[in-house]
């Protein structure tokens, strides 16, 4: 496998890991929170999160299509979420040829992806229930483990 696609493997092993720890205990009503009219709710952001990684696997698979899924549970699209990246990083795994450079699939739907797991962060820090940082460079993140079965953190911060 080439250097490009394991460290965009990589990536999504991050991705996952970072998406882990914010979705993860999130309070009941949290999804609906909303810091005003004209911003998303969580729920909105993770539902958006979902279709971002099936537009990465479209991309990647050579039939770009793009989704706006209407949110659903909490814990529904969280499955969803991990379900597709699960299926992302299968096919960049796979001996497959790429119908799209990793460069495309990093600068559309991976880094979108990152700056909504950090809004979620956010949201959850205004709604009164922070996400303890972290030392991520610490963090046991693998390439293949995109789900939401994560392992601990090793150096939280206070």
């Amino acid at each position: 496998m080439d250097t490009n696609r394991q460290l965009l493997r990589l990536t999504v092993a991050t991705l996952a890991y970072r998406a882990g720890k914010v979705l993860r205990g999130a309070p009941a009503g949290f999804a609906e929170f909303r810091v005003s009219e004209t911003t998303r709710t969580p729920g909105q952001i993770l539902a958006h999160l979902c279709d971002l990684i099936d537009w990465g696997v479209s991309i990647a698979k050579g039939k770009e299509e793009w989704h706006n899924s209407a949110p659903q549970a909490w814990a529904q699209d969280s499955e969803r979420f991990f379900a597709a990246l699960k299926t992302f990083d299968d096919c960049l795994a796979s001996d497959s040829s790429q119908n799209a450079p990793v460069e495309r699939l990093f600068q559309g739907p991976i880094a979108d992806s990152l700056t909504h797991v950090g809004q979620i962060a956010m949201l959850r820090r205004l709604a009164g229930s922070p996400v303890r940082g972290e030392n991520y460079s610490r963090a046991e993140i693998t390439v293949g483990r995109v789900g939401a079965d994560q392992p601990a953190p090793k150096q939280e911060f206070d």
